[in-house]
């Protein structure tokens, strides 16, 4: 197993950007606990309430980080960079005719948006690509400027400490208890998300699930890294609200061959993009959840569901020790 960064779960609940609008609620205190993010090869994995990194709730801004514009991207001299886009978790674009992409992006400048569309300057403090299977995972450092004009982390660990963020394409609906909206993947080709380490979204990279890339079956992960992104964080009912505590295990397997069934644990749901598909009593909530108008499908945990729009499915160590 690899070790990640401790995060900081928590998280304001925000509205879509660009309608400028936004609908919050006050944020749940014990979002705010930390957790050990430990993430194995395979199967057996910690889960965490967070589908993003704190990611600028604080007193100063009021309000959270919800995308990043491509538009008006500037290098570190302060030219533009024209038609910026992502390849994989990498950025392109071109200054005047040249062709830049990878560390040349290290000094850039970008629009961040926040919950109530409002724009946050930012900036690219340096670039390093992954190794390895996440050779094609690009990690970024990046600061947002505060109204004193000094740049601070966008991500941080539970000690304060900067830590780094994945670029993906699109951005997240972030609200909580909002059904067939609240944790939604917006396919916005105008903006991307940085996605702090640690929290659901780059998590479930780190899992394998990259929306750009393919399973062995040749078809898109990208449906089962949506999928992946409700189950980490057990929003069974897909209205963006988590039902479990950070730091639980969780087995995870699929049929794209990413996550294979590595534990004899006991059966808590199938999922898809839309949140559980169903599930049992023994979930990582440990009491009743309750998701108006769901309907479970029948026979749940049969594999040949994978056929038929189960993306992954869970199961939870109940009554297993030493855990």
């Amino acid at each position: 197993m690899k070790t990640l960064q401790r995060v900081v779960a928590a998280c304001l609940a925000v509205v879509a950007v660009g309608c400028g609008t936004e609908s919050s609620e006050p944020e749940v205190p014990s979002l705010r606990s930390q957790v050990a993010e430990l993430v194995s090869p395979n199967g057996r994995n910690l889960n965490g309430r967070n589908l993003n990194g704190r990611n600028l709730n604080n007193s100063e801004l009021g309000s959270m980080l919800v995308s990043v514009d491509y538009a008006d991207a500037r290098s570190a001299s302060g030219k533009v960079l024209n038609g910026v886009r992502l390849e994989g978790s990498a950025f392109v674009g071109f200054d005047g005719a040249t062709r830049v992409t990878g560390t040349a992006f290290t000094g850039a400048r970008f629009t961040g948006r926040l919950g109530d569309g409002s724009p946050l300057p930012l900036r690219v403090d340096s670039v390093a690509q992954g190794t390895g299977v996440d050779s094609d995972l690009w990690s970024y450092r990046v600061s947002y400027q505060g109204s004193d004009g000094s740049w601070r982390a966008v991500c941080q660990d539970a000690n304060g400490a900067d830590t780094s963020a994945i670029a993906v394409a699109g951005r997240w609906d972030y609200r909580q208890g909002v059904p067939g909206e609240g944790g939604d993947k917006i396919e916005d080709a105008s903006a991307f998300t940085f996605a702090c380490e640690g929290a659901a979204i780059a998590k479930c990279m780190h899992f394998g699930y990259k929306p750009w890339a393919t399973g062995a079956d040749g078809q898109s992960l990208a449906g089962h890294h949506q999928a992946c992104t409700r189950m980490v964080r057990a929003d069974f009912c897909g209205d963006g609200e988590s039902h479990t505590t950070d730091g639980q295990w969780v087995n995870l397997y699929d049929a794209a061959g990413v996550q294979g069934d590595t534990e004899s644990w006991s059966l808590e749901g199938e999922w898809n993009e839309d949140g559980a598909r169903c599930f049992t009593s023994e979930t990582r909530a440990h009491t009743a959840v309750s998701c108006p108008g769901f309907t479970a499908i029948p026979d749940c945990g049969d594999t040949t569901h994978f056929q038929s729009g189960t993306r992954l499915i869970s199961e939870t160590p109940y009554g297993v020790t030493g855990l």
